[in-house]
């Protein structure tokens, strides 16, 4: 695929992927170390060492496109960058390019008050803390982000906060000391899209209790981790209110859009690492008197997993042309999209890796364990497959409506 980046893109690019075979990929087996014994839910001294040498060369923030706390980069452009990050499942926080805070960054940007603004986005830009995104809750199907039930209730100059949330990503990060919390404003509201709001939640608020970290496949992703918390009559200034009563939804919309780029460009650059591997250990491994890399069987699979990851890239570069060009909105229907087939797509060729390396695949001793906990995780996170199988469908049928 032809590239069209700008000038600026393509030394960032090139930049990037330098840095990644001199300072990421050797220090692979020194994260891994770190993330052995007591201290694992410390911050990994490799990560803060690299984030210094990546701040010093302008490799930073590299997420806030068409913004000057960014580097001017579009959707695009940036969609190509996740990629070359997604390739180590630890890579993008050097970078002060992780989930959530990207995410909240750019709302805090958006749509944040000169006062909220001061108080959190430029510690969060600076990498001095983290944060944490609080919207799915254990007792309802939070597929259907209407049932969220958790509450917040005007009360003078403060509301006040009730609701269990779980799946808090960032919350069992020692640096966490920012919430963003969706939850009612406004329940009756016949519009329900309009029932809801979002709030920020400092970490320290009394009424704030982390009650556990949860795991996918028994990893439980420390330092950054997800929680389950409870907020039980947390107040906070009413001034905490992020752009208006009943306009959570709105938020979410611009979050999600730019943001489900830059999670199905790095499950991208996870399938490209998990071929790699693949076809490395084929040519090194024989069975019943013929080399792996010969079987049939084999052929298909390396073949089949670059059919559907080059299929996969090209729509989801195509989803962030349509952004660049009219908006999230207009883009909605390719978004959608990619969220089903990014991830389906990361899950197969892993599976294929893994079976190419027999036991070793299920082990530490290779990314590709780990790697299959998150693609499969991001099948239900920020919506599971059948929400959006569900709303690509009625909006292809209603091309065909009278």
């Amino acid at each position: 695929m032809e590239s069209e980046d700008s000038p600026l893109a393509e030394r960032l690019f090139m930049q990037l992927a330098d840095f990644m075979e001199e300072f990421i990929y050797p220090a692979e087996s020194r994260y891994e170390q770190e993330s052995q014994g007591a201290e694992r839910w410390q911050p990994r001294e490799v990560v803060e060492d690299l984030k210094v040498r990546a701040k010093a060369v302008g490799l930073w923030n590299l997420f806030l496109t068409d913004s000057e706390q960014g580097a001017d980069l579009s959707t695009v452009e940036y969609a190509r960058l996740c990629e070359l990050m997604g390739r180590v499942s630890w890579a993008a926080e050097v970078f002060n390019c992780s989930a959530p805070d990207t995410g909240n960054m750019e709302v805090l940007e958006r749509f944040g008050t000169p006062e909220q603004k001061a108080r959190w986005l430029g510690p969060l830009l600076d990498g001095e803390i983290r944060s944490g995104f609080a919207m799915t809750e254990p007792d309802v199907a939070s597929s259907d982000a209407t049932n969220i039930r958790s509450r917040i209730v005007r009360d003078g100059d403060e509301y006040v906060i009730t609701g269990r949330k779980w799946w808090t990503s960032g919350a069992m990060d020692p640096r966490c000391q920012l919430f963003i919390f969706m939850g009612n404003t406004d329940p009756d509201n016949p519009d329900r899209h309009h029932r809801q709001s979002m709030i920020l939640v400092p970490f320290d608020t009394p009424g704030v209790t982390v009650l556990r970290a949860l795991t996918v496949f028994g990893y439980d992703d420390a330092p950054h981790g997800h929680a389950e918390v409870d907020f039980d009559q947390v107040r906070v200034p009413a001034s905490n209110l992020l752009l208006g009563e009943g306009r959570g939804f709105e938020i979410a919309q611009a979050r999600l859009g730019p943001g489900r780029i830059h999670h199905c460009m790095r499950l991208i650059g996870l399938a490209e690492r998990a071929l790699e591997l693949t076809c490395r250990r084929l040519q090194k491994r024989t069975a019943f008197g013929a080399p792996l890399v010969t079987q049939s069987v084999w052929l298909e699979r390396v073949a089949q997993s670059r059919i559907l990851i080059d299929q996969a890239r090209l729509l989801t570069l195509h989803a962030a042309r349509m952004i660049d060009r009219s908006g999230s909105r207009s883009a909605r229907t390719e978004i959608a999209m990619i969220k089903v087939a990014a991830p389906e797509m990361l899950c197969q060729v892993l599976d294929w890796a893994i079976q190419a390396h027999g036991a070793a695949g299920l082990s530490g001793d290779f990314p590709l364990a780990d790697a299959y906990a998150y693609a499969r995780s991001v099948r239900i996170a920020d919506g599971p497959d059948e929400v959006h199988r569900h709303q690509i469908a009625k909006w292809e049928l209603a091309k065909y409506r009278d």
